[in-house]
């Protein structure tokens, strides 16, 4: 089998598996998406959807939003961990979007990842949720399954997404990145993983 023919296969699988990919963060804008892509590292995103609503109801804008105490919104996001960095980044990012951007959230990978508490990889996940942009966000479970099936050497998150942008096209790279996750979550997880059960990990093993 050639790389070639494993990537057609991989794709086809998880084609099949999830054909709608349904965005896991609740959101009804660039800016709540953002937050809640913030609020996401290191937490679930089942708890994050559980969170923003109590968030939004106070501030679902960056002008409301900077009305707050840092202390409040680390009060309403302390479930999603790391609360006291995350406030204050949420309120300096707020101040530089009205600043700089006329609250509005900029649409280029270099104004994303200039604001506070904002990677590269939450970037991604704003430039292709919310404004279509072909990106591959990747997080170490994307990582993880890149390196598993063969796809990447997976010496780190930069050389993964690279080998996962040289391997499928441009405009399945949006779609892809959320297939990878949904697949990761029911298939093929980091502890207890059983390689028999799993759609692709049983069937690279028969190759």
């Amino acid at each position: 089998m050639t790389q070639n023919q494993k990537k057609k296969k991989i794709q086809e699988i998880l084609e099949e598996l999830y054909p709608e990919t349904p965005i896991p963060l609740k959101h009804k804008d660039a800016y709540t998406l953002l937050i809640a892509v913030l609020l996401s590292a290191q937490s679930r995103d089942d708890r994050v959807n559980k969170i923003t609503p109590l968030l939004y109801a106070k501030a679902d804008n960056p002008y409301d939003m900077i009305k707050l105490k840092a202390s409040e919104i680390e009060d309403i996001i302390r479930p999603c961990g790391l609360a006291p960095r995350k406030s204050l980044s949420i309120l300096s990012l707020s101040h530089k979007i009205i600043d700089e951007h006329h609250g509005k959230v900029p649409d280029t990978f270099e104004d994303l990842e200039s604001l506070s508490g904002v990677g590269h990889k939450t970037a991604s996940v704003v430039m292709s949720q919310a404004f279509g942009v072909p990106a591959f966000p990747v997080d170490t479970h994307i990582h993880r399954l890149a390196k598993r099936w063969g796809l990447s050497s997976g010496k780190n998150v930069v050389t993964t997404e690279k080998d996962l942008k040289k391997a499928f096209k441009k405009r399945d790279w949006n779609k892809l990145h959320l297939q990878f996750i949904f697949f990761g979550r029911e298939y093929c997880p980091a502890r207890g993983h059983d390689p028999s059960k799993c759609p692709i990990c049983s069937w690279l093993s028969e190759e």
